[in-house]
């Protein structure tokens, strides 16, 4: 890769060369039918042995191991692994909340890494962005000639307006088809999202879920005092508050909380959520985080 041509402004030349080399781990490896870089427990037709088994009629002569007959009088067939492709969807919260200290800038520089990285595998690509009422939305995607299309994507995503994860989830089952792994971008802050349904919806398409959140360090630990009044940045509802030491303990509790919700909800759902900060920088998350996590080999 040149060094002297910038190939997008999220990512710097010598991180993309660092990508080139890493691949995505997904758990189960929900894959599809058309060729890739993932192993599939079926037997296929890629010229790496895998196993033998028994004779059945209607199996192709072609695959009988010989040698072998001729030495036990019974046939065998060779199996064979099957390399099939992956579908890596990235779905990006760009609603209103995300515009907030870098989160959103956050959330483009790792959906265009994670997409790297599943290019350099051969995956299908798909991105999709709920925010407003205006859907963002990248069709699949295969080869590193796409390379310059996602990267111009995710650079031209808007943010603004309110959809929650929940309902960003339906949007993009409106859309998707194939198997493979969902990556969801997002803050999570909604009040009352029922995640565990919409996890469901997208785990039983076959897409194994894998989160990631992103915070700014004043929703992380945020120092309140005296008489405040909060705005949504989304529904800009007002709340005035005139004691905020329990709510500071109330607001950490829920944190918490959720986060370990989100753990749970995606490793159920063969998959992995890690929490991140705003600032940190994207080498960081991708080669420290995401590799100590086993997000990525």
């Amino acid at each position: 890769m040149s060094q002297s041509q910038q190939l997008t402004s999220l990512l710097s030349n010598a991180t993309l060369n660092r990508l080139q080399h890493m691949r995505l781990r997904p758990f189960r490896r929900f894959t599809n039918k058309s060729r890739g870089q993932h192993e599939h427990g079926r037997g296929g037709s890629s010229n790496e042995f895998a196993d033998f088994r028994d004779y059945v009629a209607g199996d192709d002569m072609r695959n009988v191991d010989w040698n072998i007959f001729a030495r036990l009088n019974r046939p065998y067939v060779k199996l064979y692994r099957q390399e099939e492709d992956m579908h890596v969807v990235l779905l990006v919260d760009a609603s209103k909340s995300m515009d907030f200290d870098g989160k959103f800038l956050k959330a483009q520089q790792l959906a265009a890494a994670i997409a790297m990285m599943g290019i350099q595998a051969t995956e299908r690509i798909s991105i999709q962005a709920f925010a407003g009422q205006q859907l963002q939305r990248l069709d699949p995607c295969t080869g590193r000639a796409s390379l310059q299309k996602i990267f111009s994507f995710v650079e031209r995503l808007g943010v603004g307006g309110q959809v929650p994860v929940e309902k960003g989830i339906e949007q993009l089952q409106r859309y998707h088809k194939g198997r493979g792994m969902v990556v969801i971008l997002s803050d999570f802050l909604t009040m009352n999202a029922d995640l565990k349904s919409a996890f469901n919806r997208l785990f039983s398409t076959g897409l194994e879920i894998y989160g990631i959140q992103i915070l700014a360090p004043v929703e992380r630990n945020p120092e309140l005092t005296g008489d405040l009044r909060f705005v949504d940045s989304e529904t800009e509802q007002l709340l005035d508050v005139t004691a905020v030491g329990g709510l500071l303990e109330i607001y950490h509790e829920y944190r918490s909380g959720l986060e370990n919700d989100l753990t749970v909800l995606c490793q159920q759902r063969s998959g992995r959520f890690i929490s991140v900060d705003s600032t940190e920088t994207v080498e960081g998350v991708l080669f420290d985080t995401m590799k100590r996590k086993g997000w990525v080999k």
